[in-house]
């Protein structure tokens, strides 16, 4: 068994998720270790290997669980021999240790160090003041354990500037997989994947043109810049996802006077069809990476995005939108929307090509093996 892939817990669906489902393209020989499994019903094409805590409560309060998982990622027992460690990790994955196997090439691909440790403002796990207390030995036991690392590679330059400065590794960038090629196979006959209710979406919202703001409705996504955006262009906005702030982003929409259709949880295929169908997507979310926008931009339409944060890289890269400071006045936003819609889109999706999964597949394939020293057939 050549290796084995490392994740620090898998949920239905996620960029790291998907991350996770390319590594294990590139090496179906591997097995998958993670703390427990949130979405046992979904096949991820390989054996997954959890451990004590997914027979516990805990699992279902990851914040109150987080500050002792860097401990039981150290008493991982290890399902076979595997040769070396490729590890995905956005908490404490990375920590891991296998006690029968304690000098194998250990390997990471991280999404981010953990934000809550970090970057407490950010993230609201660790925006407190007994959080921030706890943080401290935690930051310390994190930067020693990244010592640990054979070889790093971060999920954007943006990322990799955080792993510099927190834990004093250079890192390599390898982008996340993003279905480019099938985003921009499918997208003229996207609606044709929709089931009867999600035509109907399609067709009330006519043929006029909208702002798209889709995301999870958490605070930190800033999806009501779309409304404000809506609000500065004179459209109609388009709020696709589900979250706790949906309530709170309907009285921001009356209270603009935006016309703001809600379109909760979507499907992947409604989402497509969104994309496709708007004329500008708007990103304000301060991101390790962002694969949204480059779905955006797969589907053909521009992306305006937070200057700040991994999004900005893609947009940029892709010629594919705008960017905008987060604290921008209305003038400057405005701006950067007329900007982002003068975008000639015509070569948009293909120059996103270069996020594609098969890119990641082959990139991660080759780093591994190069990072470990040896030849994996």
């Amino acid at each position: 068994m050549a290796g084995l892939i490392v994740h620090d817990w898998l949920a239905k669906t996620g960029g790291s998720e998907r991350v996770v489902e390319a590594m294990i393209e590139a090496f179906p020989d591997a097995h998958l270790q993670v703390l427990w499994d949130d979405a046992p019903d979904v096949d991820r094409g390989t054996t997954i290997h959890d451990t004590w805590l997914a027979r516990t409560p805990l699992r279902l309060h990851k914040g109150a669980c987080l500050p002792i998982t860097p401990t039981v990622w150290r008493h991982v027992r290890a399902p076979y021999s595997p040769e070396w460690l490729l590890v995905s990790s956005h908490a404490f994955a990375h920590h891991v240790r296998l006690p029968s196997l304690p000098d194998i090439p250990k390997l990471a691909y991280v999404h981010t160090p953990a934000r809550y440790v970090w970057m407490p403002e950010i993230d609201c796990r660790g925006d407190s003041p007994l959080a921030r207390l706890a943080s401290r030995p935690l930051r310390t036991l994190d930067q020693r354990r990244a010592g640990e690392l054979d070889a790093v590679a971060a999920n954007s330059h943006y990322v990799a500037a955080r792993i510099a400065r927190f834990w004093e590794r250079e890192s390599e960038v390898i982008y996340p997989p993003v279905d480019v090629a099938d985003i921009i196979s499918t997208t003229p006959t996207a609606q044709n994947r929709l089931s009867d209710g999600e035509r109907r979406v399609i067709d009330e919202l006519g043929r006029e043109p909208f702002v798209l703001g889709a995301s999870r409705l958490i605070p930190y996504k800033e999806v009501g810049q779309a409304l404000r955006v809506g609000r500065l262009l004179g459209l109609p906005v388009v709020i696709a996802g589900s979250g706790p702030e949906e309530a709170r982003l309907r009285a921001e929409a009356e209270s603009l006077g935006v016309h703001a259709r809600f379109v909760i949880d979507p499907s992947t295929a409604l989402l497509r069809a969104l994309f496709a169908q708007a004329v500008l997507y708007v990103f304000m979310a301060i991101e390790d990476f962002g694969i949204m926008p480059v779905e955006s931009m797969a589907s053909g339409t521009p992306v305006l995005a937070c200057a700040e944060g991994g999004a900005s890289e893609s947009v940029l890269a892709c010629e594919g939108g705008a960017v905008v400071n987060e604290r921008c006045d209305d003038l400057e936003l405005i701006s950067a929307a007329h900007a982002a819609l003068s975008v000639d889109v015509s070569e948009v999706a293909q120059n996103a090509m270069m996020f594609d999964r098969s890119r990641f597949v082959r990139e991660i394939t080759a780093w591994v093996p190069q990072s470990v020293g040896t030849k994996i057939p």
